[in-house]
């Protein structure tokens, strides 16, 4: 028994030894892709001056190296067609480590923010499409996805948390829902295992993904890259401010605020037109704000059961009818929702009644911020209703302590170091990208940005030219009907002409004028692979492209407007060709009607004698009225610069 024990020992000794030897990055693991037919970088740490072997079982599949002062060691590993499975031995100082079930094949990044996070499983209050038969079915055990750990890094950090993982009914849930089908329907067509290294944070900005030397060649980021820098140098200091406000917030969500509930006297209260969004008009905070409202009930509402409709509130809310405690919607994500409330015939009287809101925002917009006909009260078995939209008191409860340096993720360049820095140089083939909605607002500056971030990656990467092909946002209400959306889309269309081999997939017929997350994420994903399957792995009889914005000239008051990608002619399938319109000489805009004429359409305003510009579906809420022969939509457009 005793030398049982110490043969254990031993082995538990010498096994730890070996593997202290040398340290792998958590992508180099069983069951991962390796890009074929590359010399693909593999590397670890391990002592100053160590000879490394790496040993693929495939013919050719050896390389060496010596492991520098660092302690860190780089080689770059040939490897075959696709292929697998096969065993990988790395070997130090005559100790090995074997690392199983070695997929080749091909490898792609899958970056951005909730809409490619969004996983198959759909999230709390936002579905996927037949999400429930899609997992039942996701058995494809030479896909395999590598979730990268959210982290935020005040420098380029050296590894990520993560593992790979065999897709099946089992782990699918997990998956972003826009990776799978974009691998799927690679899978399917190329026949080739596919390595999906999932990068995405909800609620994110480009600039966060983006290198700070990359950043400083814009003005824009100086200030947020400073402070990065001196949470760098004070990430101690910064983690216990970090935890105060923690602290703070807290006990604020703890306070019931009854003081403010029963101050019916409205001295100390302003007033806010609703439904908006608080900052709108200038309450630019995140924190709890109340909400009040007398409604002048009937006599014959008095003692029945009432039903209140609120629309979404930004974050959370605690509503109550004449002081007492109706219902609340307190989860993460239900920003969304909207909100329906049982008002109890015991709480309701002829006159006046007191409706109370207590909104909770956490960051971004806050507020009551749905449309005026989701703002009502009625019957429960009754058809009048009472239209709650208008101006209503509100009081600032508490602020809520600036977001905490340690933790937001929307820092310039703190993304990037902590979740796409330590994937470089792993071999992949390309990206493909979901994001946008957080830099809404800043469109001209993201013209710029986004394909400087591009080229940041491909440039680290060393593929100054890799493929990286993105989704255009889709239309949103954005809590009205402006043109914030409308123009980064447009930016994000100006990107395919200033950088080669990007691609763009249109989702202006499969939105969701209601939701941010779009439930059809199926297209969003064959979409993708459209582009990549014809422009990256030469399948030349697949379309990947609904028509682009070319030029325009205008004859008298008629514009001729000219697209690309018009496979098939151009159609409205069968739908009145709307979302024209004209400029003027003046800056203003006109709707204008249109029609098709071969692969161009001819757009005329009768209130535009001399038109001078033309744009297309260019609000938050536009939808799709023209695609091509082969069903994808055209892109939102317009001939002018962003603002």
């Amino acid at each position: 028994m005793k030398k049982n024990i110490f043969f254990l020992l031993f082995f538990c000794a010498a096994f730890t030894k070996i593997h202290c030897q040398v340290r792998l990055p958590s992508l180099f693991s069983d069951s991962m892709v390796l890009q074929q037919k590359a010399k693909v970088p593999f590397w670890g740490w391990a002592p100053e001056g160590q000879k490394v072997s790496v040993m693929g079982n495939w013919p050719g599949g050896q390389a060496s190296t010596v492991v520098d002062k660092t302690g860190k060691w780089v080689l770059k590993l040939q490897t075959p067609a696709a292929g697998g499975p096969y065993n990988i031995t790395i070997t130090v100082n005559r100790k090995s480590r074997v690392l199983h079930n070695i997929l080749i094949g091909e490898v792609w990044v899958c970056a951005g923010q909730s809409n490619m996070e969004m996983p198959l499983s759909g999230f709390t209050n936002d579905p996927v499409n037949q999400s429930e038969s899609e997992i039942i079915y996701a058995h494809y055990p030479n896909i395999r996805f590598f979730n990268v750990e959210r982290k935020i890094a005040f420098r380029p950090d050296s590894d990520v948390n993560g593992r790979w993982k065999a897709c099946s009914p089992a782990t699918a849930a997990d998956l972003s829902a826009t990776a799978y089908f974009f691998g799927r329907e690679l899978y399917k067509q190329l026949d080739v295992p596919i390595g999906l290294i999932v990068a995405s944070w909800g609620g994110t900005v480009a600039e966060a993904w983006t290198s700070s030397p990359t950043l400083k060649k814009m003005i824009d980021f100086d200030m947020g890259l400073k402070t990065v820098d001196q949470y760098a140098g004070k990430f101690i200091a910064m983690k216990a401010k970090d935890s105060l406000n923690a602290l703070v917030w807290k006990k604020a969500l703890q306070t019931d605020y009854s003081n403010i509930l029963n101050d019916d006297s409205f001295s100390t209260w302003k007033m806010m037109q609703v439904p908006s969004v608080w900052e709108s008009h200038g309450l630019n905070m995140d924190g709890i704000v109340w909400f009040k409202k007398q409604v002048e009930i009937p006599q014959n509402w008095a003692g029945k059961n009432l039903i209140l409709e609120l629309g979404p509130i930004d974050d959370k809310d605690i509503t109550y009818f004449n002081g007492k405690p109706l219902d609340s919607t307190l989860q993460d994500g239900a920003w969304q929702l909207n909100r329906k409330y049982n008002v109890p015939a015991n709480l309701v009287f002829t006159g006046r009644n007191t409706l109370a809101v207590k909104v909770i925002d956490e960051g971004g917009g806050g507020g009551i911020y749905g449309k005026p006909n989701q703002l009502k009260l009625y019957q429960e078995n009754g058809m009048d209703t009472i239209f709650l939209s208008g101006n209503w008191y509100f009081k600032v409860a508490t602020v809520k302590p600036p977001a905490p340096g340690t933790t937001n993720p929307n820092q310039p360049s703190v993304l990037f170091n902590g979740m796409i820095a330590p994937l470089i140089p792993f071999a992949i083939k390309g990206a493909i990208w979901y994001q946008g909605e957080s830099n809404v607002g800043r469109a001209r500056q993201y013209e710029k940005l986004f394909p400087l971030m591009i080229s940041d990656w491909r440039n680290l990467w060393n593929e100054p030219d890799f493929p990286f092909y993105f989704v255009q946002i889709a239309p949103f209400r954005n809590g009205g009907n402006g043109l914030a959306s409308a123009a980064i889309r447009d930016a994000q269309r100006r990107t395919l002409s200033k950088l080669s081999n990007t691609g763009m997939v249109v989702t202006l017929d499969i939105g969701d004028l209601d939701n941010i997350h779009p439930a059809n994420k199926q297209d969003v994903g064959k979409r993708l692979s459209k582009w990549a399957l014809n422009k990256t792995y030469g399948v030349s009889d697949i379309s990947y492209s609904g028509p682009l914005y070319k030029s325009f000239s205008a004859d008298g008051g008629k514009i001729t407007v000219f697209f690309t990608h018009t496979e098939g002619g151009l159609t409205s399938k069968e739908k009145s060709l709307t979302g024209f319109e004209v400029l003027d000489r003046n800056g203003r805009w006109y709707p204008a009607e249109a029609e098709i004429d071969g692969d161009n359409v001819i757009v005329q305003s009768f209130s535009v004698k001399v038109p001078l510009g033309i744009r297309y579906a260019f609000s938050d809420t536009a939808e799709a009225t023209l695609f091509n022969g082969r069903g994808l939509p055209a892109s939102s457009f317009t001939s002018e610069e962003l603002r």
